[in-house]
């Protein structure tokens, strides 16, 4: 339930109904400031009466709005007629900072300036000196509401990749995204990727102690090196814990963006970053030949992979350039031969949905998901110290006990998910949850006729993927995948080729953390609703 929806009386603290009275009083919640302005902390929204106003609308600038269980984005402004042509709306959500200096209160926002794209504004008022003590009080109850559960004054290390977004990383980060930082005072220490493999090198040095975020101003490349840096740490465990690793969207695919901020702006993803939730994420780990890697995102194995990686040479199409590549393969009905074992979770679409719904009912707070998750590990004799033990051990050890592996002849698409959103309008894994301790599982047969594989591809986009009756969706918790009748091929992990040889995946439930809107689930279009209910 949205804490702002607990109360009918916009005077009413909804983050904290058991304030004492005075914090609750309407007369607390409005500073008079000035001789014709006041300012009230309603229920979602500070409110700005101020006789000088000459608008005669107010803004809604940039919002989450509430859909069943979880949050969509709203990237437009919203204009709402008023009676009075002095008053406006500020969300709490858009609030970055405010504060007292010189007798004069300052408040900083995030002020929807285009289509997605905010920029920082304030206002300011003179504070008589008699109201001084209950101004300090006020302020102090307007970044409570402003900030709820997310930190404030986050210490962020920031990796730019100079080459993201055809070159424009640096750019936004400098118009769109630092002056953001700057005004929530958040501490910023930046620092430009030189070359491949840069980012991971940084992580592991890396003091967990000295940050509480690592944003990657990039695609998706660089928080797969980042968690893999902090994966090689001696102190692995407890680094993945305690920094959060988020993304500020500058470069071609932005999916941990669009799945944990619902957004690819940059300036938009920088807000929802200084307000975000820690949250546990799921990391996979890989294991390929003697090496052993961590996946935050996806694999696959088939036409995705070959859709992704073999039209590298195709980047000038955008995003385009993937539907191209898929489009070609099912024409062709190309297939990738394989041996297959998998340790399923959830068997069927009937029962993803209903897990799916399960955990949307329960919402621990994330200091309680975090205990819960701990004390799950805590009999690992490597809990806080290096990367977990494998359960199911490596690639080269013989099946786990229960394991069939069995042939797959006809293998159209092999595609494992951590997240929901791959592109803008591209849910392939609409059950997807962060903390859940599973993959999600597509597999499709690569002789299905061309008509079905046309709908296919439309119904990724409507988000109908998940009730076409040739798509089996599962939840692992680790597989095997032996490639054969193939001299070479692609194998994407997180978009990142890997060798063209057999790897193994296991699922380790919360060992990351990340920063969310929500808190507990994704953003974006989700599976409770689902036309198709059957197996």
């Amino acid at each position: 339930m949205d804490p702002t929806s607990l109360h009918g009386d916009p005077f009413i603290d909804p983050i904290n109904p058991e304030l004492p009275q005075r914090s609750r009083s309407p007369e607390d919640s409005t500073l008079i400031v000035g001789r014709t302005a006041s300012l009230t902390l309603a229920t979602d929204s500070l409110i700005v009466l101020d006789e000088a106003f000459a608008q005669k609308t107010r803004w809604n600038c940039f919002g989450f709005l509430r859909n069943g269980n979880c949050y969509r984005l709203s990237t437009e402004c919203i204009l709402t007629t008023t009676e009075s042509r002095n008053t406006q709306a500020i969300p709490f959500y858009n609030i970055l900072w405010a504060e007292l200096s010189n007798c004069e209160i300052t408040i900083r926002y995030a002020k929807l300036t285009a289509t997605n794209v905010v920029r920082v504004s304030s206002i300011n008022y003179p504070i008589e000196k008699p109201t001084h003590p209950h101004a300090i009080f006020w302020v102090e109850s307007l970044l409570d509401r402003a900030y709820r559960k997310s930190q404030r004054k986050k210490r962020i290390k920031v990796l730019i990749n100079p080459f993201g977004g055809k070159g424009k990383a640096q750019k936004w980060y400098l118009s769109d995204i630092e002056p953001i930082f700057a005004a929530a005072r958040c501490k910023t220490d930046v620092e430009r990727t030189q070359y491949r493999g840069h980012a991971v090198e940084i992580a592991q040095q890396l003091d967990p102690d000295a940050f509480d975020v690592v944003a990657a101003c990039s695609g998706d490349g660089l928080p797969y090196e980042i968690f893999n840096g902090l994966g090689k740490k001696s102190n692995a465990r407890r680094a993945l814990e305690k920094v959060a690793v988020v993304q500020l969207p500058c470069g071609t695919g932005n999916a941990m963006s669009l799945n944990l901020n619902g957004t690819d702006s940059p300036s938009v993803a920088a807000l929802c970053i200084v307000k975000g939730i820690r949250t546990p994420l799921d990391l996979t780990s890989i294991t390929q030949g003697d090496r052993r890697t961590l996946s935050f995102l996806s694999q696959s194995v088939g036409i995705v992979a070959e859709s992704d990686l073999a039209t590298e040479h195709l980047r000038w199409l955008g995003s385009q350039r993937f539907t191209y590549g898929i489009l070609v393969r099912l024409l062709r009905k190309t297939v990738y031969p394989c041996d297959l074992a998998i340790k399923v979770e959830v068997a069927t679409k009937s029962e993803v949905i209903e897990h799916y719904r399960r955990a949307l009912t329960s919402q621990p707070l994330p200091e309680q998901r975090r205990d819960s998750l701990d004390s799950q590990n805590s009999d690992d004799p490597l809990h806080a110290t290096g990367l977990p033990s494998l359960r199911f051990q490596t690639v080269n050890d013989k099946l786990p006990d229960g394991w069939i592996l069995f042939p797959y002849d006809k293998l159209g698409n092999f595609y494992s998910g951590n997240m929901a959103v791959m592109a803008p309008d591209t849910t392939f894994f609409p059950a997807t949850l962060p903390n859940d301790g599973c993959m999600d599982l597509v597999t499709v047969d690569g002789d299905i006729s061309r008509i079905a594989s046309i709908r296919s591809i439309l119904a990724v986009e409507s988000n109908k993927f998940f009730d076409m009756p040739h798509v089996k969706y599962q939840k692992i918790s680790g597989y095997r995948i032996i490639p054969r009748n193939q001299k070479d091929g692609y194998i994407s992990i997180d978009g990142e080729r890997m060798p063209f040889e057999p790897f193994q995946a296991e699922v380790h439930r919360g060992l990351g953390t990340v920063l969310s809107r929500s808190g507990h689930v994704y953003e974006g279009p989700n599976v409770v609703g689902s036309s198709s209910e059957t197996a």
